[in-house]
């Protein structure tokens, strides 16, 4: 799990929001209970201050549960209080130290400069936010703002290096005027200004800097500082700008260019960025149109510079698909892959892999580059595209890797980040304006008004397009179906329909990979992954309208027939459902729940009415939830 402290924390109650912060302060050592009492209440104890702090614990760990599997477990009771049991890179002030001590150690100003935008790119406001007046966060945000300031500081001197001081002048002006007094920054502005031929403004900042100094502190400035506004004054050559013979050639790249914004993923680039920044290989995970490959083009559309030998998108959706070729073997497989990832990387300057490497080839050829790739739809390739990228980031430590997967690769190092469909409105809301905070709902209207102008959120329409976003779960490649039928039908007739959801989102969408181009074409490419016990599984995990237990999927999805799925079997086949992001696990005060997305289980259903199975299954489930609900019988006593 992942805890952001460079701004606000994303915790709804405050005083579950202090307790976090609370805890994250001191992360990895105990709290007692009475300094917790004492920093949530101060003098305004609740009735009963013990009691009220267990009942604050035990809503953080639901809330830990709901935001990530396995989040409850991480608030432990341990004397004389709790503890946050997380790591340092758990957390992006963690994350955010690591990239300035990589940077620290860069030889170049290049890589220096990278590493501090990425470090500062985590921040989204002040530490701890909504904390700032709290005696327990004081010397965590004093020390947090040093370290920004100081990271700002650093960047800026990168920058001076590689002669961008045209541009820190404008960025450095509002800089100095909060921090009045860091010698450091004013001496970064005053070269920036100076070597954009500002000279008497250059020396101007210097004496406010001094004026400041003497009139706050009675002290004098630096020596350091001195001596750079005497070189100022006679215009020493060795302030001058660093020559650049010629501007080096930008790496190249075979990315995309997308043609439609991106919509609700700004925090989701920010993060995947930070986790690249910190790992050699991330995967994505997610249902089949939850956005996966734009967002991962998104992450890496702003990376060339830092990657010099480029960035590679690789597709792979393709490989190994050959109709009537029968199944490539494993051999010829990993050579295809070669050769796939060997195409991706001649986008990057030479010295560029041989057209058709075999995979000992490809790792020897990479083995000095410093690249990014792009393993777009890893998910029918799994072992060969695993074994491979294991291959690649042993052999060359400048190599990073982002894939795309409805599964994760399973391979040492792996960092998987799931990716969320767009936020949904609350059912509660029908205005308008508060309608359009939801992530879906924006990129719906976006998409909608695209094709049929004039379309517009408003009282007429917003039960309707809350109703649609809601229906297809917040699912990008759905809602923009869906938008494409606006022209035609009107965007009530679009929500009445959506009870045949695959005959109206058939229309595709030109251009698109044939199976992004219908829903139904989606979640097909889901299901061809599939083994014969996987299918039947999530078939008639289909019958359920709700969330559902460990229990009732054995209890229904289990059968005494020969070839049936055995009970013992449907634990691990739901747990690879899960992985394969065809069902959604939650975690609940009561344990595991089980969900499907409403796509999946309209797909489930269509296919449990074509094996004929509908009747038979729908008695198994009718049965056991009247079962669940009688009462049951007392233990007999003994």
């Amino acid at each position: 799990m992942r805890f952001g402290v460079l701004g606000p924390l994303a915790v709804p109650e405050r005083k579950v929001r202090a307790l976090l912060a609370d805890l994250l302060v001191h992360a990895g050592q105990p709290v007692s209970t009475s300094r917790l009492i004492d920093d949530l209440w101060g003098d305004q104890l609740p009735a009963n201050p013990t009691n009220t702090l267990q009942t604050r614990v035990s809503q953080l760990r639901r809330a830990l549960a709901g935001a990530e599997p396995g989040g409850r477990e991480l608030v432990v009771s341990q004397p004389p209080g709790y503890l946050l049991r997380v790591e340092p890179a758990e957390v992006d002030a963690g994350q955010f130290r690591e990239l300035v001590e990589r940077a620290r150690a860069a030889g170049d100003p290049g890589t220096r400069a990278g590493l501090l935008a990425d470090a500062l790119a985590l921040w989204r406001g002040p530490a701890y936010a909504d904390f700032e007046d709290q005696p327990f966060a004081r010397t965590a945000i004093d020390r947090l703002t040093e370290d920004r300031l100081a990271g700002v500081e650093e960047q800026a001197e990168a920058r001076l290096a590689l002669a961008e001081h045209a541009a820190l002048v404008g960025e450095l002006a509002d800089l100095v005027v909060l921090h009045p007094l860091r010698q450091r920054l004013r001496a970064a502005y005053m070269r920036a200004l100076y070597r954009s031929g500002r000279h008497s403004e250059a020396l101007d900042t210097y004496a406010d800097l001094r004026d400041h100094l003497a009139g706050q502190l009675g002290l004098d400035p630096g020596e350091e500082l001195v001596a750079l506004q005497q070189a100022i004054l006679r215009q020493d050559p060795e302030l001058a700008a660093p020559a650049a013979d010629r501007p080096a050639p930008s790496p190249r790249t075979n990315l995309p260019t997308p043609l439609t914004s991106l919509i609700g993923r700004e925090e989701a680039v920010r993060e995947v960025r930070a986790r690249l920044a910190t790992g050699r290989l991330v995967t994505l995970t997610g249902p089949g149109g939850v956005g996966k490959t734009r967002l991962a083009v998104a992450v890496a559309a702003d990376l060339p510079d830092r990657f010099p030998d480029g960035v590679a998108l690789v597709e792979l959706a393709a490989l190994g698909q050959r109709p009537g070729a029968g199944e490539p073997d494993r051999p010829e497989l990993a050579a295809e892959l070669a050769r796939s990832i060997a195409a991706g990387l001649r986008a990057a300057p030479a010295p560029a892999p041989a057209a058709d490497p075999d995979p000992d080839q490809l790792v020897d050829q990479v083995r000095d580059r410093q690249a990014l790739l792009v393993l777009d739809n890893c998910e029918h390739l799994t072992e060969p595209v695993a074994g491979l990228a294991g291959r690649l980031l042993q052999a060359a430590p400048g190599l990073r890797v982002l894939a795309t997967s409805r599964e994760p690769l399973e391979i040492p190092g792996e960092q998987v980040w799931e990716v969320p469909p767009l936020r949904l409105p609350d059912p509660a809301v029908v205005a308008p304006a508060e309608l359009e905070r939801a992530s879906a709902v924006q990129l719906f209207v976006d998409r909608a008004a695209a094709v049929a102008p004039g379309f517009r959120l408003g009282p007429d329409n917003a039960r309707a397009v809350a109703s649609v976003c809601r229906r297809l779960d917040g699912l990008p490649l759905a809602l923009e179906l869906a938008a494409t039928r606006v022209r035609g039908l009107g965007v009530h007739e679009v929500a009445d329909r959506l009870g045949d959801r695959f005959r109206l989102l058939s229309a595709g969408l030109r251009g698109a990979p044939a199976r992004q181009q219908t829903l139904q074409a989606v979640i097909d490419w889901s299901w061809g992954l599939l083994s014969e016990p996987e299918r039947a599984v999530l078939r008639r995990l289909s019958l359920h309208a709700d969330t559902f237990t460990l229990a009732a999927a054995e209890a229904i999805c289990a059968g005494d027939g020969p070839g049936e799925v055995a009970a013992e079997q449907v634990p691990e086949l739901l747990s690879r459902l899960v992985e394969r992001s065809l069902v959604v696990r939650l975690e609940t005060p009561d344990g595991a729940r089980y969900r499907l997305l409403e796509s999946v289980s309209a797909y489930g259903l269509q296919r449990l009415h074509e094996t004929g199975e509908f009747p038979q299954l729908l008695q198994r489930h009718i049965h056991y939830y009247i079962g669940q609900s009688l009462p049951r019988p007392a233990r007999a006593g003994g």
